[in-house]
């Protein structure tokens, strides 16, 4: 009995020539348009999401075909989706975890740097024994195209980068396990999870906490994509490279092998206060070696490139206000 052939791999993503953006589906250096290319006529990528079971049959179809495909170069791309809802792991990343935490170190603090990292790393080890991701919540409107100038606010001065893996929803996860959790995945993209440093935790109240709506969520402050990756051409989310260059130069160089909790464990823990829908974001937080590590922020004129194994790479530019 012969062996059926693999799919075509494919991604899916947000393309525009002269007109209105348009959902696309992407082999190689190809696109289909899928409000032209599918009977229903979807508008938007969520709309293929909405119907990701149904949908997938006649993606895997039309990544087979020959006919109705534009060129790449000639289209500009937008972020791949615009979610209902994003979240967003912090502290994730064993060994960011641990830098940040030296970075922060008040001025007077009577801690060496060596006692404050084992300090930290055995905190991450109790956090992850009992199983509390920390997850808040991001704003739609601060995602951007994988390609287009990211402002930079006037009212920050430690703009910061945070490349991450995100982890798009394809069907409602409500209270669902960690054992089921990728099921209701769809795929993944790229998200450069931009921070005001500066911002994080409020001087006027230090009881308050954390301020992630000023920290988080200027506009532009994701960029997201090139493009979403079914799930089923990414062989092991927990085995990923993250680099981040900065004007040509490495400053994050990750596995997703360091993630405390794993994509699936962050989407069983968000699913099981609230309900994931299709196309929402589930950013896994960001490895080490961010600005604040480096002693070195973003400024104007700026190139960040990221790039994650299989996902592509996305090329921003950075702009003061």
């Amino acid at each position: 009995m012969a062996t059926p052939a693999s799919p075509t791999p494919f991604a899916l993503g947000t393309f525009s020539a002269a007109g209105e953006p348009f959902p696309g589906l992407v082999v190689g250096d190809r696109v289909a348009d899928l409000s032209q290319a599918l009977d229903w006529r979807p508008t938007t990528t969520l709309a293929v999401l909405d119907r990701w079971a149904g949908a997938l049959p006649e993606l895997r179809r039309i990544a087979e075909g020959t006919q109705g495909w534009a060129e790449l170069e000639g289209l500009r791309v937008h972020a791949p989706i615009t979610p209902r809802q994003v979240f967003q792991s912090g502290a994730n990343y064993r060994q960011h975890v641990i830098d940040l935490a030296v970075a922060h170190r008040p001025s007077d603090s009577e801690e060496t740097e060596e006692q404050a990292r084992a300090r930290v790393a055995g905190m991450m080890d109790q956090r992850a024994r009992e199983d509390q991701p920390y997850v808040f919540i991001g704003l739609p409107s601060a995602i951007t195209g994988p390609q287009d100038d990211v402002v930079l606010p006037s009212w920050t001065t430690q703009p910061d980068w945070e490349l991450e893996l995100a982890a798009v929803i394809g069907s409602p996860a409500h209270r669902v396990s960690p054992e089921d959790a990728l099921e209701h995945v769809a795929g993944y993209t790229i998200a450069n999870d931009l921070t005001a440093r500066d911002l994080v935790f409020r001087k006027d109240m230090r009881e308050i906490g954390t301020d992630w709506l000023r920290a988080k969520n200027a506009p532009g402050f994701t960029p997201l994509g090139p493009y979403l990756v079914p799930a089923e051409f990414v062989a092991d989310p927990g085995d990923l490279r993250l680099v981040l260059k900065l004007n040509g130069e490495t400053m994050q160089d990750e596995s997703t092998k360091d993630m405390i909790f794993d994509v699936a464990r962050l989407v069983s823990y968000v699913s099981q206060t609230t309900t994931l829908l299709p196309g929402d974001l589930v950013l896994t937080g960001s490895p080490a070696g961010n600005g604040m590590h480096w002693g070195r922020l973003l400024r104007d004129g700026d190139v960040m490139e990221s790039t994650i194994t299989g996902l592509g790479t996305q090329r921003t530019r950075c702009v003061a206000e």
